[in-house]
């Protein structure tokens, strides 16, 4: 009976940190695995660019007419709405 808060509190840190941390891991991953030419993205430092190639582990962005850099895919943050880029 003593160790019962103990449990409560594994289960409760489950359902609060755990588990939501592994769906957000699912969703990134999904959306790397969807990355494709032609989308519009947000890599983790911050830089905006449109993927012009996708390799396993690399993306090419453009990032302006004629710029295009290398970056991790994992690098890849956030996928924008198409023609974002163009707003900004």
């Amino acid at each position: 009976m003593s160790f019962l808060p103990i449990i409560l509190m594994f289960v409760v840190l489950y359902f609060l940190m755990i588990r939501p941390q592994m769906k957000r891991q699912k969703e990134q991953k999904a959306m790397l695995d969807a990355l494709g030419k032609g989308d519009e993205v947000v890599t983790a430092g911050g830089i905006v660019g449109r993927v012009t190639k996708v390799t396993d582990a690399y993306v090419t962005l453009e990032i302006a007419d004629g710029t295009e850099i290398v970056a991790q895919k994992a690098a890849v943050s956030t996928l924008l709405p198409k023609g974002t880029i163009k707003s900004l």
